[in-house]
């Protein structure tokens, strides 16, 4: 039953993720910075990786190791002011054409982007993917959603 990695593991998982993320930010100048900060009680470590966007100003993205699971998230946008209904539908559509992540409601009702990947198999290629594919994901949706949900803040 149990996946759950020992002390000894974990602090393997955790230099690997620093060596991952220190070469990805070395090849890719989208990538700001890269802070390795305080473990969260509930978990072992917690990085932030900050980029530059190109339709959002800055994208960040949060790893949090776990004794099972590497979580990650980015915030997307803030909650939708006006027209609930389809911004919902929108990120509902959204969700079923998204590849290991999903839109959530966090704090305040603030829109996420979250998933999971287990610590049996993990890989530098699938940390370069999921930093990749949140960044584009957030770039793919952002205008669209703040067209939605702030409409009258961009009318003309």
């Amino acid at each position: 039953m149990s996946d759950l990695f020992d002390d000894g593991s974990l602090a393997i998982f955790e230099r690997q993720i620093d060596e991952w993320l220190a070469k990805l930010k070395s090849v890719n100048e989208t990538i700001l910075a890269i802070d390795h900060g305080d473990p969260d009680p509930l978990y072992r470590a917690r990085w932030y990786i900050r980029m530059k966007g190109e339709t959002k100003d800055y994208i960040t993205v949060w790893l949090t190791l776990g004794q099972r699971t590497l979580r990650y998230e980015t915030y997307v946008l803030p909650a939708p002011e006006e027209n609930i209904v389809e911004f919902n539908e929108n990120l509902l559509r959204r969700n079923d054409k998204l590849i290991g992540a999903h839109f959530s409601v966090g704090l305040e009702d603030a829109v996420y982007l979250r998933g999971e990947l287990s610590l049996i198999g993990l890989v530098e290629s699938e940390v370069d993917r999921v930093v990749g594919s949140l960044y584009a994901y957030v770039e793919q949706c952002f205008r669209p959603l703040l067209a939605i949900g702030f409409a009258s803040r961009f009318a003309n």
